[in-house]
């Protein structure tokens, strides 16, 4: 019988970190590598994004190697090792779908994200927030996502889209305030575009918009039509230092037709 493909992966975490292997790989702890998990994490979104099959294989691989490095390095102190991560997770997921793998109904996906959410306060029932299971270090934007799904689930949530907007319409009104008031005040002025921000992501959750991905559309969009502009400057032999804004703002005009 064939190696399991992931069993081989297994051996070459170790083969790598072993007395004969790499030398980078064996100086590599748990802390070194983690800004490389969310390199490759995004990696793989970046794929996703691009509709790019090819390379989503690649960065998945990436990816999955760096749990695999994990493990690694935690069996070597005797802690734990990849089959007790798998052991772990399908456990989880068992006891979590109660509805696929037990007795229990689920009508939609809001029931089953209330069921999920209920199972898991009851494993952590030892005086943790609802919020503590939001990850710091996540992008604002979809960090303020994640907090208000957990809040929403147990009913603390807009009741009507208009309201928030009104809410929206208030908040900025209030950044005005503060701006007419005084704009050297920086913390105040942060403190309202922070409100400004948190709404807008209650508006994009309520719509069923991840807001992270919003923006991200509208960089990318904004990236590619300032790459426009550069080009036909180039054709022009102009420079954009020196290009008047009203011309700039012609091309930009021009790129939204291409």
């Amino acid at each position: 019988m064939s190696q399991s493909p992931l069993y081989h992966l297994k051996e070459i975490a170790g083969i790598l970190r072993s007395e004969h292997g790499c030398a980078w790989d064996k100086a590599q702890t748990s802390g070194t590598l983690k800004s490389y998990l969310i390199e490759e994490a995004y990696e793989v979104y970046q794929a996703i994004e691009r509709g790019d099959i090819d390379n989503l294989k690649e960065e998945l691989g990436d990816l999955l190697y760096q749990v695999y490095a994990h493990a690694q390095i935690a069996s070597e102190q005797d802690l734990f090792d990849i089959d007790d991560i798998a052991n772990s997770i399908i456990q989880k997921l068992i006891r979590r779908h109660p509805h696929v793998f037990g007795n229990e109904t689920a009508n939609d996906k809001y029931e089953v994200i209330n069921r999920w959410e209920k199972i898991k306060k009851m494993e952590k029932n030892n005086g943790q927030s609802l919020l503590d299971g939001v990850p710091y270090h996540l992008p604002a934007l979809l960090k303020a996502y994640r907090v208000q799904q957990k809040v929403t689930r147990v009913g603390f949530d807009w009741e009507k889209l208009h309201d928030i907007i009104a809410k929206l319409n208030e908040e900025v009104n209030e950044f005005a305030v503060e701006l007419q008031k005084n704009k050297e005040n920086k913390e105040a002025l942060k403190d309202e575009i922070g409100d400004i921000f948190f709404t807008i992501v209650n508006i994009a959750r309520h719509l069923e918009i991840n807001p992270e991905e919003a923006l991200q559309h509208t960089i990318a969009k904004f990236t590619k039509r300032f790459h426009y502009i550069e080009q036909r400057l180039n054709e022009m032999n102009k420079d954009i230092t020196q290009t008047p804004l009203t011309d700039l703002d012609n091309l930009w005009e021009e790129s939204k037709q291409k």
